[in-house]
């Protein structure tokens, strides 16, 4: 299938690691011209050096922090700067960090409503700004979370990812005269530095009991329907969100199936 990527001009924010990463690769292979942003200089600098060793596309890096307003418009300015129009926009800065205490202090909330919320806000707005001429597909990184609760020292998180939800739902319908797509997508527990650096080995093991494939999504996996939402392939698709987290508590017994091909195979032998 022909995504109708080559040569569209993509911008993901949070570019240098985990999904992003993976989402930046998977657009390098479609031939697009890819813009990646991250806060460590030195992390953007060694991403960009690897998606370069890609192929495919074209990649470029610019370090900035992703939640702050003239920052993010500066990103478009520069991503922009050859041909007036950005073509794809991939709001995928967030990050998670659980409270110290009993209760979220002001500066905690600040930080996690920056990177998580506020980040969006401006990504949306700083893509409009390039795709109200020309069209364009703009894709929210959200998470399980905005779905089903997490309870504990992470309670924020998961109300910033259901916002993240009415964001796309809001802006969908706010630029769709404009010929703008939006649409969001929700990892489930994924192969990656931040998830791995929150979970212990067996609170990892415990949470995967929960899902339909038992075990956590490779960032490629996510990256994928990233951007088949962001290209023609999904032309009719607006104001979506589309949860890939293997079935994560969708069902009672997930278990259920396991045991009875177990069971099956087991009487086979007899």
């Amino acid at each position: 299938m022909d995504l109708g990527l080559q040569g569209k001009r993509v911008v993901v924010t949070g570019g240098s690691k985990g999904i992003g990463y993976a989402i930046a690769e998977e657009f390098l292979k479609e031939g697009s011209h890819v813009v990646i942003s991250g806060r460590n200089p030195k992390d953007l600098e060694d991403a960009v050096k690897r998606l370069q060793q890609k192929g495919g596309g074209t990649i470029q890096g610019f370090a900035l922090d992703g939640s702050r307003e003239l920052e993010v418009y500066e990103l478009a300015r520069l991503a922009a700067e050859d041909t007036g129009n950005i073509d794809v926009w991939i709001n995928n800065i967030g990050t998670n960090r659980p409270r110290a205490g009993e209760l979220y202090t002001e500066e905690e909330l600040d930080f996690l409503i920056s990177a998580c919320f506020k980040s969006a806000v401006f990504g949306s707005q700083a893509a409009f700004t390039y795709m109200k001429d020309g069209g364009g597909s703009i894709v929210n990184i959200a998470s399980l979370a905005a779905r089903s609760a997490t309870c504990g020292r992470s309670t924020i998180y998961g109300a910033l990812k259901s916002a993240i939800l009415g964001l796309t739902n809001t802006t969908a319908g706010e630029y769709a005269a404009y010929g703008i797509r939006v649409n969001a997508v929700l990892p489930g527990y994924t192969r990656t530095p931040l998830v791995e650096g929150s979970f212990s080995k067996e609170a990892l093991t415990r949470l995967l009991k929960d899902n339909l494939t038992g075990r956590m999504a490779e960032p490629a996996e996510i990256a994928r329907p990233v951007v088949f939402l962001a290209s023609d392939a999904a032309s009719y698709i607006t104001a979506a969100s589309l949860e890939v987290s293997g079935g994560h508590a969708r069902v009672l017994n997930p278990w259920y199936s396991f045991e009875k091909r177990q069971s099956e195979e087991l009487s086979g032998k007899e």
